[in-house]
């Protein structure tokens, strides 16, 4: 493991080094879901259309599910690294893996039994039905390999290999890019061509994190005896085998016998306490436009599809601070486990200043040319007009929608749970909610459009104190560092 990367690393080189490749693997996958949506688009069939759209939910679930134990485990094992603690990283990563794909496997089997309440639940019917089946089928088939995938590409980066991290992820679009006009147009598959180009991108992509596990990671693992071992260990403790010094609580482990039992058990509980919030995000995004949606039905079809031209539009200034702030959480996360406050505040700063700037530049960068870029995706001057100013009210808040995500990052990074719950579940949750709620009661349509940049207000202020409330330690210890 590069510790230097970690440790001592100019921050600027540290924070690029592990944002970067997450960065380029948000915007491949941009690229992926633009394409995907093209050659569906272009089969000229309205229903195959819909079909996917309906069902294309269940693959975002399974992103969510996945991101339990891949996003919890990063948090949990970038700590541990922090702490030298590179055993107990091991058993936790093996726990995440494991996990993962215990969980893949239900929802497999789960989702075949129970396909068609599901799809008519998801609201297929008539002839969207058999799309939105074919499409379901593979994509539930895959489910294993889908859920599995999201964990060695985050765990991965909390051991400091970024790039191999980034290659599984680039191999997994890239061969979808390459296989859907294949499947969908070539072979004629439609609906379920999309899915079988999603389905064996994600095995491939599985394939290849498994080979780069076994062949090159050392403080990772995939071997199950060494959870049977930690299982059956009593008395020795995580520091006493990686050879570092004991802490006063590994020293009560080594005389407790259920010391180590109760520490696994207790970062098991870590992973999905923080797992779950990080989930809830993905979770959050689509039942945030369904709500958008719903509320935008009563003002005409053209308001809905000025909405979604502007919030795909909008995505990519989000993915790309989604990407900068991800990217620094196995810095947070082993510098607050390693005690090093003065780095930590470092890093911080540094990402807050970065962010904040870069978000301003891409908010103008989309507001300015807002009518221009409209015309690339529609040619309808009603939709042009409405989503312009829809897309310069939904960026006028990209700032702090740059203070949200680097905030939740590191409730997540620091086990915050209660703080990165109520930051993931509020900016299109419950806070959208009350927005949509209130404004377009109070302005009707020009209240619709500004609900989400009244959420994004309300969530940066709950950001900021929160941040103050649960982590006023980052301020208290690095003024005692100072004067130590």
């Amino acid at each position: 493991m590069d510790t230097e990367l970690f440790e001592k690393a100019p921050v600027p080189k540290a924070y690029f080094s592990m944002a970067l490749p997450v960065v380029l693997s948000m915007i491949v996958t941009l690229v992926y879901n633009t394409v995907d949506t093209f050659f569906i688009g272009h089969t000229g069939n309205p229903d195959i259309v819909a079909g996917v759209s309906l069902a294309a939910p269940v693959f975002t679930m399974m992103i969510a599910l996945g991101d339990i134990f891949g996003l919890g485990g990063s948090s949990v094992i970038s700590r541990l690294f922090g702490q030298h603690r590179f055993h107990d990283a091991r058993i936790v990563s093996l726990m995440c893996f494991y996990g993962a794909l215990a969980l893949g496997l239900i929802v497999a089997v789960a989702g075949l039994v129970l396909q068609a309440p599901l799809l008519h639940l998801l609201g297929a019917n008539g002839k969207t039905f058999e799309y939105a089946g074919q499409y379901y089928f593979w994509i539930i088939i895959a489910s294993p390999c889908i859920i599995f995938s999201i964990v060695p590409s985050n765990l991965l980066r909390a051991e400091g290999f970024v790039i191999p991290s980034m290659i599984g992820q680039l191999a997994g679009s890239v061969i979808n890019i390459v296989l859907n006009p294949v499947f969908i147009s070539v072979l004629g598959l439609g609906a379920a061509g999309s899915a079988m180009a999603t389905a064996l991108s994600n095995v491939i992509a599985s394939g290849y994190y498994i080979w780069f596990l076994l062949r090159r990671s050392h403080n990772l693992s995939l071997d199950p005896r060494l959870l049977f071992a930690a299982c059956n260990t009593r008395h020795t403790t995580a520091a006493a085998r990686d050879g570092a010094t004991a802490t006063d609580d590994a020293t009560r482990d080594a005389v407790t016998p259920s010391g180590p039992h109760h520490r696994l058990l207790a970062e098991a509980g870590n992973v999905v306490a923080i797992g779950i919030p990080s989930s809830i995000t993905n979770i959050m995004q689509s039942l945030g436009i369904i709500m958008v949606n719903h509320y935008l039905l009563s003002y005409g079809t053209d308001a809905v599809a000025a909405m979604g031209i502007a919030l795909k539009l909008t995505m990519i200034a989000v993915l790309v601070l989604v990407g900068f702030s991800f990217g620094a959480q196995p810095l947070i996360g082993y510098n607050y486990g390693s005690g090093n406050v003065m780095r930590l505040r470092e890093i911080l700063r540094f990402a807050l200043i970065f962010e904040v700037t870069l978000a301003v530049i891409m908010s103008m960068a989309l507001a300015v040319p807002a009518h221009a870029l409209m015309r690339l995706f529609i040619n309808n001057p009603t939709i042009i007009v409405e989503g312009a100013e829809m897309l310069r009210m939904q960026v006028i808040t990209t700032a702090v929608v740059a203070v949200i995500m680097l905030v939740t990052v590191t409730f997540q990074s620091t086990g915050k749970v209660v703080g990165a719950f109520l930051l993931s579940a509020g900016r299109q949750g419950f806070f959208l909610w009350i927005a949509l709620a209130i404004t377009s009661r109070a302005y009707g349509y020009q209240g619709v459009i500004a609900s989400q940049p009244v959420a994004d207000a309300l969530t940066g202020a709950l950001a900021v104190a929160l941040f103050v409330a649960l982590l006023p330690d980052l301020t208290g210890m690095f003024t005692r560092r100072q004067h130590s």
